[in-house]
């Protein structure tokens, strides 16, 4: 098991990245509409405009990176970093050529002719020419790290803990793959940071030779996957972009993650449980308690984080004899408004989580 410090790491760790994260708020990114746009631009001050699509599947990509941006800028007088969607406010998208989404221009100080950006779409690339274009000098924070740092100090403590499945990276500094490979393995640590039984971690090989050598690492990168149940190790061999990773570690892990770190509809799901749903869904007022009882005996049975879930299962099913049949349909509506608004990670997952159960008392 991991020590009180290890543990307490970690939990800094990941406090620090959803706090780093929800500080990315949209309010930093003004969003205009066909009335507030030529108030905005093209007055005392540059600014940088995304022109977008709420399903635009290249707009969500972008959307974390262009609110970084707009955090960074947070406090430059000279510059704004503003959004306009498109499927609402189409005159205004028109009347600046927007025929694809996203689109992002820059407007100079007192102009509204238009500049076209078309570079890559990161925080730092869109930070460097706003500051190019401006003469401003904003530097773009980066996020904590989420992967585990190893060395012979805490390697066994952190990987043959079998409480933890856990993958490795053994990587060289200087290996050029290593650092081809590092943001993707960044985005793996960050989408599965808030899974207390998943560990994304790394050790430079090149600095501990003797890891190496005993994991019989001879290239770099080398990744090795060290479920509860196997704490040899497994190579893996799968593919190296993040869809890849996730749907590894989800199979592996039993997580239900994408490459954002969002959970899906199947979260929180325990199969086993769903036919007693069904029947206490359907039993009257007398019958619910009986199975209820049921249900309660299935749920001592379940370990780890199914107990977690059949836990929510019970109070979900508690709260609905207690509020009646519409409970269920009502709460699933208010969940849904939660999450459209901007909220922590933590939230995000305890809202999902909440949501995906009581859609089988639904």
């Amino acid at each position: 098991m991991w020590n009180s410090t290890t543990r307490m790491m970690v939990a800094v760790a990941a406090v620090t990245l959803m706090i780093f994260l929800s500080s990315a708020s949209a309010d930093d990114v003004v969003a205009l509409t066909q009335n507030s746009f030529e108030n905005e631009v093209g007055k005392d001050r540059a600014a940088l405009v995304e022109f977008y699509a709420p399903w635009c599947g290249h707009c969500k990509k972008l959307a974390p990176e262009y609110e970084q941006l707009g955090t960074g800028f947070r406090k430059t007088k000279s510059v704004l970093i503003a959004k306009v969607d498109c499927d609402e406010h189409k005159t205004v998208c028109s009347k600046y050529g927007v025929s694809g989404y996203p689109t992002i221009q820059w407007f100079p100080k007192g102009s509204l002719q238009p500049k076209k950006y078309e570079g890559a779409r990161t925080a730092e690339a869109l930070a460097a020419f706003v500051n190019l274009e401006a003469g401003t000098n904003v530097k773009i924070a980066s996020a904590p790290s989420s992967v585990v740092v190893l060395s012979p100090d805490n390697f066994d403590e952190v990987v043959l803990d079998e409480t933890k499945d856990v993958l490795v990276e053994f990587y060289a500094p200087w290996c050029g793959h290593c650092k081809a490979l590092a943001p993707t393995y960044e985005k793996v640590a960050a989408a599965f940071n808030l899974d207390e039984e998943v560990v994304i971690a790394s050790v430079d090989a090149d600095k501990y030779k003797n890891l190496a050598e005993k994991y019989g690492v001879s290239g770099y990168p080398t990744l090795k996957f060290f479920p509860k149940s196997n704490k040899a190790g497994e190579d893996y061999s799968g593919g190296r972009n993040l869809d890849d990773f996730v749907a590894f570690i989800n199979e592996k892990c039993g997580t239900y993650r994408d490459g954002k770190g969002q959970l899906s509809s199947k979260a929180g799901i325990i199969e086993s449980l769903n036919g007693l749903v069904k029947e206490f869904v359907s039993a009257d007022d007398n019958e619910k308690k009986a199975v209820y009882s049921r249900l309660e005996e299935e749920v001592k049975k379940l370990k780890g984080s199914a107990a977690r879930y059949g836990s929510l299962y019970l109070k979900l099913a508690k709260k609905s004899m207690e509020k009646g049949t519409d409970y269920a349909n009502n709460e699933i509506l208010r969940l849904d408004r939660m999450l459209e608004k901007s909220i922590s990670p933590a939230k995000a997952d305890e809202f999902t989580l909440k949501k995906n159960i009581l859609s089988t008392f639904a």
